[in-house]
């Protein structure tokens, strides 16, 4: 049998062409170059802060990267401040938050996903325009509503307002998410007897641990890094939360920079526990979450 070989074409240069998908030289190193510096960009400032928090104070604000390292800005933050209350009033909010959230988001996506009833359509508005309005313009209408319920210095306050702003997005996500999973499921689930809700809990949302999981990280990362809600709705050490806590340290008459970014390294630690263990179900999530709304 003779095999036949079909020849190279090559361009006037005597070269042969590049295939489709392959780059030039210049190209290549071009697009490592920018990756490069993207990275560098993305890093430096998390780098910097974890540089800065073991300097000594009379360094804290010097452009030197490794100036006398020492461990006395977290010596200081554990034994002279209320960081560990701080701490607590931070996980119990962000914890509750985070459960209800899930929970409220899936019921709510899941009912509009699979049921037709009146106001429907005005609810998924009503959710989507909620998140239209800046965070400034609503500090003052919801510290007089606090305050008219007795919820301020209260976490569950905290808990109710960091609700509005992530089950409306969350349930959004979730119900596009839903709508990805086949209406034949439920209809099998009820021909094996379970009710609506026992569809729903037992059947859908094994398959929705994907969403679930950008529900949460989104309803946590909500509730444990916010500023302007925390600092508005709590005073005094016993009541603040991280974020509130976080502006002790830089005043109109101080700047203790070095136990600000000690803080700052501890605070980011749960959150990135709370990333890594929800990271492989993230990006099938969003994309999920972003086929169908």
């Amino acid at each position: 049998m003779t095999t036949v070989t079909t020849p190279r074409t090559t361009n006037a240069g005597g070269k042969a062409p590049r295939g489709r998908g392959q780059r030039s030289p210049l190209a290549s190193a071009g697009l490592h170059l920018t990756l490069i510096v993207a990275s560098v960009i993305a890093v430096f400032p998390v780098l910097w802060v974890l540089l800065t928090s073991v300097k000594p104070a009379k360094f804290a604000i010097s452009t030197d990267f490794v100036k006398e390292p020492t461990l006395d800005n977290y010596r200081y933050l554990v034994e002279s401040t209320s960081f560990f209350t701080w701490f607590a009033n931070s996980v119990l909010v962000a914890g509750i938050t985070t459960v209800l959230g899930v929970f409220i988001a899936a019921t709510t996506g899941y009912a509009v996903s699979r049921f037709k009833f009146p106001g429907m359509k005005p609810l998924m508005w009503t959710l989507l325009i909620t998140q239209m309005f800046p965070m400034a313009i609503l500090i003052v209408p919801l510290y007089n509503l606090m305050g008219q319920l007795g919820l301020l210095n209260q976490p569950i306050g905290l808990v109710i307002t960091y609700l509005t702003i992530a089950v409306p997005f969350c349930a959004w996500m979730m119900k596009g998410f839903f709508d990805t999973i086949p209406i034949e499921i439920d209809e099998s689930g009820r021909v094996d007897g379970l009710n609506p809700f026992g569809t729903f809990w037992r059947l859908i949302l094994p398959l929705a641990k994907p969403g679930l999981a950008v529900t949460g990280f989104y309803a946590f990362i909500t509730a444990w890094g916010e500023v302007a809600y925390a600092s508005a709705f709590m005073v005094g050490d016993e009541h603040l939360t991280l974020a509130g806590g976080l502006q002790t340290f830089v005043t109109q008459y101080t700047s203790n920079w070095g136990a600000m970014s000690a803080a700052s390294v501890l605070i980011a630690i749960p959150a990135a526990f709370f990333f890594l263990f929800a990271q492989r179900h993230l990006v099938a999530g969003m994309t999920a979450g972003a086929t169908k709304g």
